[in-house]
């Protein structure tokens, strides 16, 4: 696959490619080490180069390094790429302080992202998660404003409700929802999928693999120093039997010659035209691989194996995901 099929971002929305490149591993995650990063811009090129124009970041991720690698990248090829920013968490030292979604906040960091990307207009803006610390319509009619004055161009949310979702569309249209998804996390196809559709929202899907979990690589016990390990669906008796389940997976990776990686994308997807599969990667080795997930097929018998052994709740423990 030379170029990567092209969507429309919800209903009527922006054209996009259909495989998002998430570009947070680029930069230090939790206080972990910094990829090379002539090695990520060079990454977000080829992915450019091949079609993929979603770029997927936060302005928390590495302290603002995440957004200046990105302005690297793209300098002098602005219209090539599709820029989606979440805002609004909190992190000191490496450590999750909480959240600040006060319109004088979120004011004061679009204009930090703006600078840091070097760009004038973010094209999808969203906050990354919505408590009750402030007004949902005060968040939304905030990104309102900011659509109105030119500096945003679509309003985006993410890890919401469906009574969230509902609400932030009434009060402005959402053109995306980011959300993660994947075989071992179906909990959002009872009701947030099915309104984010009814809404002709589009739906960014991250964690396609589960943190890890359906790469197939993952072993039982996990290093004590494993950042897993905060999570009940990696530790102990969950653990080994959550890969029992991933047998399956991998088992048809290889009878199609396959990777369980490749196949745990193809699953999200095929779930949907409006669906985009967000990958996370920081090296261009890992391109043409996901390039190529995107274009497998299931057999009616394939998908049956896998929807019965990862149907809803079949993964035992929690991760962030189920907060």
């Amino acid at each position: 696959m030379e170029q990567i099929t092209k969507i429309n971002l919800g209903k009527n929305g922006p054209l996009v490619s259909k495989l998002g490149l998430g570009c947070m591993r680029m930069s230090s995650v939790w206080g972990g080490p910094v990829n090379d990063e002539n090695e990520s811009i060079a990454t977000i090129q080829e992915a450019l180069d091949k079609g993929i124009n979603f770029l997927n970041t936060g302005d928390f991720y590495g302290s603002g390094h995440n957004e200046l690698l990105i302005g690297k990248a793209i300098k002098n090829r602005r219209d090539d790429a599709f820029i989606s920013v979440k805002f609004g968490a909190i992190f000191y030292n490496g450590q999750w302080l909480g959240l600040d979604l006060r319109p004088m906040a979120i004011k004061n960091f679009i204009n930090y992202s703006l600078v840091r990307l070097g760009i004038d207009t973010i094209d999808l803006y969203q906050p990354c998660r919505i408590d009750d610390s402030v007004p949902i319509e005060d968040i939304i009619g905030t990104v309102a404003d900011l659509i109105k004055e030119g500096k945003v161009r679509h309003l985006g949310v993410s890890e919401i409700t469906p009574t969230q979702l509902r609400e932030a569309n009434s009060i402005y249209p959402v053109t995306a929802l980011e959300i993660g998804y994947s075989l071992a996390d179906r909990q959002i196809e009872s009701d947030l999928l099915p309104t984010a559709k009814e809404l002709g929202i589009g739906v960014v899907a991250f964690a396609n693999t589960a943190e890890g979990l359906l790469t197939g690589e993952m072993t039982a016990p996990l290093p004590a120093n494993d950042h897993h390990n905060h999570f009940t669906r990696f530790q102990g008796e969950n653990l080994i039997k959550n890969l029992e389940k991933v047998e399956v997976l991998r088992q048809i990776a290889k009878e199609k010659g396959y990777t369980p990686t490749q196949l745990a994308i193809a699953w999200v997807n095929t779930q949907g035209e409006h669906i985009m599969p967000l990958v996370s990667m920081s090296r261009r080795s890992r391109l043409p691989e996901n390039m190529q997930a995107m274009e497998i097929i299931f057999s009616p018998e394939e998908a049956n194996a896998l929807n019965a052994q990862f149907s809803p709740g079949a993964i035992l423990g929690g991760t962030y995901l189920q907060r």
